[in-house]
């Protein structure tokens, strides 16, 4: 079975757009897992405008399933790192003015700044995951930089998905996906999946581990609630 990460940036957002500690993040992190999933993935910014430094190390008390922590690697998202050691940090290479990831990394022109980054997280006991485009290439470079996973990044298959082109938009995922498998990768994914997209995606890409899903989820969680819409994931995920 593929597991479920769910994203609580959303949650952040909410939680910043009034002030105080409504809702509760903390609370919610844990109901999250008691509802089913077996992850919790926070993407701290520079700016903090959603998930807190503080609330990565206060989630360290509340997370008892997989936490994964994503982020550019600069000094301060290595420092609290290694100070939270959560179960698996997730590099992404966003600008510091980025509403949102939007790309993955250049295995091959990062390849000694990655290597050199991977390598202190994996001293710590941290395993580590790679966001990168669904190209073969950067997988290859992937596997040269010692990383343990591989996170594809699914905005492009989510846009075919939504255009009728399924079958176009999720073979350069398979491809990929064949690739890392034969280099012993473990492959994540995520970015614009769906309760419409994820049995398709999940279905069609071999020995996927992870999903970790935070927009979608919380959106549809308005109109079917949040217990409810994790259980649909998951039933998906089987």
């Amino acid at each position: 079975m593929t597991h479920l990460s769910v994203n609580i940036n959303k949650i952040a957002t909410l939680r910043n757009a009034r002030g105080g500690n409504v809702p509760n993040l903390l609370k919610v992190a844990a109901d999250i897992e008691r509802f089913g999933a077996e992850g919790i993935t926070i993407h701290p910014r520079p700016d903090e405008r959603h998930i807190r430094y503080q609330d990565a190390r206060d989630l360290t008390k509340v997370v008892t399933t997989e936490y994964n922590i994503e982020g550019n690697p600069n000094p301060k998202f290595i420092d609290l790192v290694l100070e939270t050691k959560p179960t698996q940090v997730t590099l992404v290479p966003d600008a510091i003015d980025a509403i949102t990831s939007n790309a993955g990394w250049d295995t091959i022109a990062h390849k000694d700044f990655l290597k050199d980054v991977i390598k202190t997280f994996k001293e710590n006991g941290i395993r580590t995951s790679i966001f990168v485009d669904a190209n073969t290439k950067m997988v290859e470079g992937a596997s040269e930089i010692g990383t343990d996973r591989i996170e594809l990044y699914t905005e492009s298959y989510a846009k075919a998905f939504d255009e009728n082109k399924k079958e176009e938009g999720i073979s350069p995922f398979i491809r990929a996906a064949i690739v890392a498998n034969s280099l012993g990768l473990g492959i994540n994914a995520g970015h614009d999946l769906s309760l419409d997209n994820i049995k398709y995606f999940k279905d069609s890409i071999p020995h996927l581990l992870e999903v970790s899903i935070g927009h979608a989820l919380i959106c549809e969680s308005l109109y079917f609630g949040l217990d409810n819409v994790i259980n649909m994931y998951l039933n998906k995920l089987k």
